[in-house]
This record gives C-alpha cells, sequence and structure tokens, in this order.
C-alpha cells in the first residue's frame, strides 16, 4: 500500500476514528485502525465490539492495498506533523510516513485477526444535524452516570412519524427534548436506547456536517449514523427502560417566570457556600425570588431576583448541580418553574417572555430537596 494525502485531512480523519477504540480492549487489534487504500480514497476503520466508526478520505493512490495499526500512536503521530503532503508506505509488516523531513515507522498488525466491522442498517430516517446535537446536550445531562444501573445511562430516542422524543433520567431528574425529523415511512414507530455517552460524541462530530442519516436495525440491536462521509453504529443498551413520561404532572397550579440569565449566575454565586449535598433553597413570592444556600454557623449566602409568580407562594430546594445544569440547557430569555406541591417534582420549561407561552419542545423535571419540618 503507497498513498500520498495532505496531512490535515489525514489527522482529522485518524483523530475522529481513534476517539471509538477502547483505551483496553479486549483483543489486542481492537486497538488498531484499519487503513484500506483502494479506487483513489483511503478508509479508515475502527471497533470494539461495541462502536464502530468508519471514514473515506481522497488520496493520491501509487499501490492499493490494506494494513493494521495502533490507532492512537497513528492519531498522535498525525497531529505532530508539519502542515505539509504525507507519504504512506506500507510494507513487510510495518507502515512508514513521511512528512517533509519527518518520518516515523510503526509495526503493523495481523490484518487477518481484524473482525468483520458490522454494516449500516438501511437508512430510517434523516434529521438536521445541528437540532439534534442541540436536543442531545439537553437531554444528556440527565442520563446516568453510574454503570451498576446501565438502562439509565442511556438516552431513550423515540420514533412517531415525524415526531421523535429524546429521554433521559438518573432517578433525580428527568429530561425530555421533542423535535422533527424525515422518517423514511410517515408511519414509523420504534424506539431505541443507547449510551448517553456514544450518542453525545456522535451528536457533536456528525451534527455540524449538516444532514444527519439515521439507521435502525430490524433487529433493534443496532443503530448507525452517517454525515458528511462518516459513518459509526453502536449497540444498544439491552433492557427495558421506566415509563418516565408518567412523571409530567397533568396541572401545575403555581407557575414562576424568571429571566435565565439572571437566575443561573445567581445559583452560581449562593452555590459557592453550598456544601456537598447542601440544597439551594428558592422562595417565591409576588414579583421575586429569594435563593439562599448554608445553614447555622457555617458559611451563608443569599440573593433576591425578580421572578413574575402566578399561584400561592412556594418554597422548594434543588440540588444546585442540577439546578445549575437544567438552567444552563435552555437557551431562551426566560424559564418557567411548574410547580403542584414543594414536595413535589418541579417542571422547568422555556419562555421568550416572562409571560409568554412556555416552549414545551424540552422540559426538565427535577425532584426537589425536602426540608426539615416540610
Amino acid at each position: 500500500m503507497k498513498f500520498s494525502v495532505e496531512r490535515d485531512v489525514l489527522a482529522e480523519a485518524v483523530t475522529w476514528t481513534a476517539r471509538s477504540l477502547s483505551p483496553r480492549p479486549p483483543v489486542p487489534v481492537l486497538s488498531g485502525l484499519l487503513l484500506k487504500a483502494e479506487a483513489g480514497q483511503v478508509s479508515l476503520a475502527g471497533f470494539d465490539y461495541e462502536i464502530s466508526s468508519r471514514v473515506s478520505i481522497d488520496a493520491q493512490i501509487e499501490e492499493e492495498g490494506t494494513t493494521l495499526v495502533s490507532g492512537r500512536l497513528l492519531a498522535d503521530i498525525c497531529r505532530s506533523l508539519p502542515s505539509a503532503p504525507v507519504d504512506v508506505v506500507a510494507e513487510e509488516g510495518k507502515l512508514t510516513l513521511t512528512c517533509r523531513s519527518s518520518r516515523f515507522n510503526l509495526a503493523a498488525m495481523p490484518v487477518e485477526e481484524y473482525p468483520e466491522l458490522p454494516g449500516l442498517p438501511d437508512v430510517s430516517g434523516v434529521v438536521d444535524g445541528g437540532e439534534f446535537a442541540q436536543a442531545v446536550a439537553q437531554v444528556n445531562i440527565a442520563a446516568s452516570k453510574d454503570d451498576t444501573l446501565p438502562i439509565l445511562t442511556g438516552v431513550r430516542v423515540e420514533i412517531d412519524g415525524e415526531r421523535m422524543t429524546l429521554l433521559a433520567t438518573d432517578r433525580y431528574r428527568l429530561a425530555m427534548r421533542e423535535l422533527t425529523w424525515r422518517p423514511g415511512s410517515s408511519s414509523m414507530q420504534t424506539s431505541a436506547l443507547v449510551k448517553a455517552k456514544t450518542l453525545n460524541d456522535i451528536a457533536k462530530t456528525l451534527g455540524p456536517a449538516g444532514d444527519l442519516n439515521i439507521a435502525l436495525s430490524d433487529s433493534a440491536e443496532l443503530v448507525g449514523f452517517e454525515s458528511g462521509g462518516r459513518r459509526t453504529t453502536s449497540l444498544l443498551i439491552d433492557g427495558e427502560y421506566p415509563k418516565i413520561r408518567s412523571l409530567f404532572p397533568e396541572s401545575t397550579p403555581i407557575t414562576a417566570s424568571v429571566k435565565t440569565t439572571e437566575l443561573v449566575e445567581a445559583v452560581r454565586r449562593v452555590s459557592l457556600v453550598a456544601e456537598r449535598n447542601t440544597p439551594v433553597r428558592l422562595t417565591f413570592t409576588e414579583g421575586q425570588v429569594a435563593l439562599d444556600a448554608g445553614t447555622g454557623e457555617d458559611a451563608q449566602a443569599s440573593e433576591i431576583i425578580e421572578a413574575n409568580l402566578q399561584g400561592e407562594d412556594i418554597t422548594v430546594a434543588f440540588n444546585p448541580t442540577y439546578l445549575s445544569e437544567g438552567l444552563h440547557a435552555f437557551g431562551s430569555d426566560y424559564v418557567r418553574f411548574s410547580f403542584t406541591a414543594p414536595p413535589k417534582p418541579a417542571v422547568l420549561s422555556a419562555q421568550a417572555e416572562a409571560d409568554g407561552e412556555d416552549r414545551d419542545d424540552y422540559r426538565y423535571l427535577l425532584m426537589p430537596v425536602r426540608l426539615p419540618n416540610s
């Protein structure tokens, strides 16, 4: 195998593909990237039995061929090369990269021991990559980081015709985002549970390329994504996801609207004195919300900002991290809190104006922290 390609093109392709490689692969060959040169293109692929990544780049090919080399080392080398054409040659069990006066030799791995990569299922539909990336970021914050509950480390993707819904929960909060997409069939109804970390990486790296093809396999074991010449597949999480939609209350007699940026900053400031597992309290009264944190002889903080309250006065307390992460997920000028009662979950939604209608495409449900004597 022998080809030439611009350093920036090669480095970007190698870096993206190597992202999916496991730091502790079950077998040594899975630490490698598979390079295949043919028909004017070089394809790069990585696989760890769970996630596969493939990309093709244009190159000047003198000799076609296939080789397998350490992916992370190749990525480090490509990023370190000067900005100039790179000559790549694979022969006699090694890969040689030459760029100006720089020259690297890498030992090749046995290609015949590399497993066959899973094929991309038939495309099920197309979604705007930028909107999908935003939606994933909004729900991803609520996915559990606890691997002892693998089902909750995923994001549930529900498809109902042109409506796509993303859901995630860690039992203390719940995020739901709805968006439209272009399905191959208007009557399509299905669901998939994708690892939150995997989905986040896919959305960040493939979303900016424009339209994103999503492919769900008939066996419901695999999901695929494709955009900008890049393709990736991932095994789905197996198990029954809890029916969490029912947690959203049907009616909320108490609502309060607050300017998002002001509340974000106020929460950040008063949280400075909130020790681990200590909540931030919010007291909503007519025209304002008072925030305070800290108790007893320890450090304390308080702040008052404007709020538009509809209904009875209410005092609630939240985990400051969960509250802050939820607020940062909104890009709206105002955020509305909807309550049924102090011990019950609060629902946060976006508003363009303080007294305007809710934009309910994104909702963030947050469990309160029980206060003493409540």
